[in-house]
């Protein structure tokens, strides 16, 4: 439309990285040592670079977002977390809390079957909340380069950033999956997400 209906919200008026260097430097942080000493910049052609930090919310819609992105990279970390939880000693000191123990017939125990109990929807959902991960996103820098428009600029939280910003960690992980293949991105959920949350 020509003329404008609504008056602007009084608000801050919100602004989205549009130059290339803080992106890349941002993917140099993130992506560092991922595929033997290759910059991270280089694992990423320009394009998918772009599209992993757009979300859906920005520029109404009108350009390409990392919906399937990060749809592929949940599916991605959501394995490898499952995986690290089966080797983590006790769900008790991934999640500070005393997880109500199962009477088994000692007969039908096995020790490849230990960590099993750590490997639950909840405590999944506590180790990979948006909370956590949106950390991780913010000492990555993710935050500076994201693409997106909160609902309040005076408000970032209530507006759903951590959510944001978990979803763009997703979406890089989909990413490099996808250009790099498994392996690649495997080890960039071990190493760059997965560590710093206390998981090995």
């Amino acid at each position: 439309m020509p003329y404008r209906l609504r008056p602007l919200p009084n608000q801050p008026a919100w602004v989205v990285n549009d130059e290339q260097a803080p992106l890349d430097e941002m993917y140099d942080r993130f992506l560092m040592g991922i595929e033997g000493n290759k910059a991270g910049r280089t694992l990423l052609d320009d394009e998918t670079k772009w599209l992993a930090v757009t979300h859906k919310s920005f520029d109404h819609g009108r350009q390409g977002a990392n919906d399937r992105l990060a749809y592929l990279g949940k599916r991605i970390v959501d394995l490898e977390t499952s995986v690290a939880l089966l080797s983590a000693p006790t769900a008790t000191s991934l999640t500070g809390k005393t997880l109500p123990t199962r009477q088994t017939y000692p007969g039908f125990r096995h020790p490849a079957l230990q960590g099993l109990e750590n490997v639950t929807t909840s405590i999944k959902s506590q180790v990979l909340s948006p909370m956590r991960l949106a950390l991780v996103a913010s000492a990555a820098g993710i935050e500076s380069v994201a693409r997106w428009k909160p609902r309040q600029t005076e408000r970032l939280k209530a507006s759903g950033m951590e959510t944001i910003l978990a979803h763009t960690v997703y979406s890089i992980v989909g990413a490099i999956a996808l250009k790099r293949g498994g392996e690649v991105a495997a080890k960039l959920v071990r190493e760059k997400i997965l560590a710093p949350l206390g998981l090995k």
